[in-house]
């Protein structure tokens, strides 16, 4: 039964079914989620999946300790990677010019979905207004409510970035761009019945060689079969 039905609405609808169970009786033995994230945000995202995007920060470091910020935008419904910006020195200006660079051609989401982090001020708020975008903040200290992006996050820095050493931000961007595009063209994913961001045909066995591809300098590899 829906989780959201409370223990009168249980008993209408065993009523319907000829069974009869006071309220007290429904409400005891009752089933209760342990706590969900949100599942009226969650609902939200399910049903407007095609147009919404989300956004985060991700923090990395170099070898000489300085933190680089990357954000990244999301598409919910492909977990395809619109646009991603490194910068050093993150700000309300910088982070505003970011949503415009992602959609340069008024392709723009209806809902962006991001946290409450004050780098996302006066200025971003209002250019993303203008820009006909309806923001959806999730509550503080939630990341959960937040996670496409948030598992993102954690893959690239998985997969990636704890693997390798990096020296400047032009570095750090071209080791980011690189993982985007292996994660966007090949990488599969579990939402996706096992396909990638962008698609994938599955090959026949006719060819019966199988070649590895490498991608981030060998760091991962995507496989296709080839003819002998």
């Amino acid at each position: 039964m829906n989780p959201l039905c409370g223990s009168p609405r249980i008993v209408g609808e065993l009523a319907k079914l000829g069974v009869h169970v006071s309220k007290s009786t429904a409400k005891k033995y009752r089933i209760r989620p342990s706590k969900p994230p949100s599942p009226t945000l969650r609902s939200f995202l399910q049903n407007h999946a095609k147009e919404l995007l989300s956004m985060d920060f991700l923090v990395v470091s170099t070898v000489r300790f300085k933190f680089l910020y990357v954000l990244i935008f999301l598409s919910i419904d492909r977990r395809r990677i619109i646009h991603f910006g490194v910068t050093e020195h993150p700000t309300v200006t910088w982070t505003a010019q970011q949503v415009v660079d992602a959609f340069p051609w008024d392709e723009t989401p209806k809902y962006l979905l991001r946290d409450r982090d004050a780098i996302y001020g006066l200025v971003f708020q209002s250019r993303v207004k203008r820009m006909g975008i309806t923001e959806v903040l999730t509550a503080p200290r939630s990341p959960w409510q937040n996670p496409y992006s948030e598992r993102l996050n954690g893959s690239l820095h998985r997969e990636c970035l704890d693997h390798i050493i990096t020296f400047s931000e032009c570095h750090r961007r071209r080791v980011v761009k690189s993982y985007i595009e292996y994660y966007i063209r090949y990488r599969t994913h579990l939402s996706l019945a096992m396909d990638s961001p962008e698609g994938r045909e599955a090959q026949k066995p006719e060819h019966q060689r199988i070649a590895g591809i490498p991608h981030i300098g060998s760091l991962h590899h995507h496989y296709e079969r080839r003819a002998a």
